[in-house]
This record gives C-alpha cells, sequence and structure tokens, in this order.
C-alpha cells in the first residue's frame, strides 16, 4: 500500500471541504484528478474512504482513521521542514493559521508583515472563522495556530496574549444624535432599529454581530455590505447607517472621516484575542518562532 503526500494532503482537503470539488480547489488539483486519487486510493485499501452524498461526502470509518495518521504525517513532515530549514536555504515552511475577524484586519497585517520578511522561506495560509470553529480546527490538528476571542472554551489548547480588542458603535458625526449622547456608552439592544452597514461575505465579525442580535431579540437589519471597515466608514459617514466594528479600525477611521465612536456597555463587546495551539513544544521551529513574534 503507497500513498504519497500528495494523496494524503488532498484527502485531508477533501474531507476538511465536505466535498471532492472544494478539496481539489483547495489542492490546486483538476476535479477529475483529485476524484482519480481518491478512487486510486480506495482501490489500494479495498474499501471506501468517503460515503458520498447529495450534500457532499464525508469518511467512512477507514477514512477518519487515515484522516488520522495523514494529519500526523503531515505535521511531522513540517515540523521537518522546519528544522532542516534552520541549516538549509530553499526549503519551505507552512503554517496554517486560522483567526477572527478583528485579528485579521486590524492586527495580524503590520504583525505578518514583519515575520515574513525576517523569514523569507516560510508561506502562511490564512484564513478567517469565528472563533469557537477556530478552537475546533486547531484542536483536531486542522490549523497549526488560531487567533480566537477569550470569550470561547479554550480548555485542552495552550495560549498566549495576542491583542485586546474592543467593539464600538459608529455613526455619523452630524446623525444619529440620539445614541450615546454626551459621551455616554449604549447597549447593542438598543441599536437594533438602526439601519446597520455591514461586511460582505461570510465574516466572522458579522456572523458574531448577528449572534447577539438574535440573543437581544431582534434581527441585525443590514441595507449595505461591504468588504472592509474604511468602506462601512465612509458609508456610515455619509448616513446611511451606522454600523459596530474593531475599536482599532474605528480610530483609525476617524482621523480622516466625520463619525463618532460609541462605547458598547456589552460585555461581550470586549475582547482578549489569544493565541492558542495544541501543543506549542510540538509546533514546527517557524511555527512556534511566529507565535513568539506576534505575541503580546
Amino acid at each position: 500500500m503507497r500513498f504519497d503526500l500528495t494523496d494524503m494532503q488532498l484527502f485531508l482537503h477533501i474531507v476538511e471541504a465536505g466535498s471532492i470539488t472544494g478539496g481539489a480547489e483547495r489542492a490546486h488539483l483538476a476535479l477529475a484528478s483529485a476524484s482519480a486519487r481518491v478512487r486510486s486510493m480506495e482501490e489500494l485499501l479495498g474499501m471506501p474512504l468517503l460515503v458520498r452524498g447529495r450534500r457532499g461526502v464525508h469518511p467512512t470509518p477507514v477514512g477518519q482513521s487515515l484522516v488520522h495518521h495523514a494529519r500526523l504525517v503531515l505535521q511531522q513532515m513540517d515540523r521537518m521542514r522546519g528544522e532542516l530549514a534552520e541549516y538549509t536555504h530553499g526549503m519551505k515552511g507552512h503554517i496554517r493559521l486560522l483567526a477572527n475577524t478583528a485579528a485579521i484586519s486590524e492586527f495580524l497585517p503590520e504583525a505578518l508583515a514583519t515575520f515574513l520578511a525576517r523569514h523569507p522561506n516560510v508561506d502562511i495560509d490564512l484564513e478567517e472563522r469565528l472563533s469557537y470553529d477556530i478552537v475546533r480546527a486547531v484542536a483536531e490538528g486542522l490549523a497549526d495556530i488560531g487567533i480566537v476571542s477569550d470569550s470561547v472554551d479554550l480548555a485542552g489548547l495552550e495560549t498566549f496574549a495576542f491583542r485586546v480588542d474592543r467593539l464600538v458603535a459608529v455613526v455619523a458625526t452630524n446623525g444619529a444624535t440620539g445614541i450615546g449622547a454626551d459621551g455616554q456608552g449604549v447597549g447593542f439592544g438598543k441599536l437594533l432599529d438602526s439601519d446597520f452597514i455591514g461586511l460582505a461575505g461570510d465574516s466572522a465579525l458579522q456572523r458574531y454581530l448577528a449572534l447577539h442580535a438574535a440573543r437581544a431579540g431582534k434581527p441585525l437589519k443590514v441595507r449595505v455590505r461591504l468588504r472592509s471597515f474604511d468602506a462601512i466608514c465612509r458609508m456610515v459617514e455619509n448616513g446611511v447607517g451606522i454600523s459596530v466594528i474593531p475599536e482599532a479600525a474605528a480610530s483609525r477611521c476617524r482621523q480622516t472621516m466625520a463619525i463618532r465612536c460609541i462605547r458598547l456597555t456589552d460585555s461581550w463587546a470586549l475582547r482578549n484575542l489569544t493565541i492558542c495551539t495544541r501543543r506549542f513544544d510540538e509546533l514546527p521551529g517557524h511555527a512556534r518562532k511566529l507565535i513568539e513574534e506576534i505575541r503580546a
């Protein structure tokens, strides 16, 4: 029985994506090639690795066993590359990093730029997800490192402080005069009758706000969805609606736009961003260096 590293990485991608098509895209393989590789693996084993359904695929018991061993093999390969890279030029280290919206948009760009400039042989796969999705992925070995809000259960993971992230309401300077008047904070629930400007796509922050709106018993009325905090603040400045974004982004935009930042009084609006990993001492050398260099 012979599975190469491409086979194992492809199979992990398929299981993570929940479809052969999605796995092929992540592995940068044609769908036909990916399907042929999976069939070849199943023929070598003499049993199916995937249960195929109308909504995608999931691993059979033997497929789940392959997932477990493939992760161990690929993690060991990453660790080997990281350690050998200290002695050899040209070998590439690879880090799988998951982070929430605030970390990706406001805190990681500068931190990763500095790290990558110092370590030209290291590549980083960075993906945005909700904090509880990140914790599960790190615990299951689907990612090397996660950056999450401390509102989630981090039991069983090693953690390091990263940054403090406060969510604030943003309103036009000449608009929404009844919100946060005279320097007072405001509860998120009192904002939910307003029109909101939000993030486009499957944003972790937007899902987080929608969750707390639902807990407050009202829907989040998002009139416009945009792809950056700068664009959101520009729309707020022109009176289209209000928004809730990280304080770091709001403070930066306030320097050039006619907007006000209003403190949210809800406890969940103040979040400590935390780096998490399964076992720090089991990470490849380049992943350990990343944590060491970006931690608070």
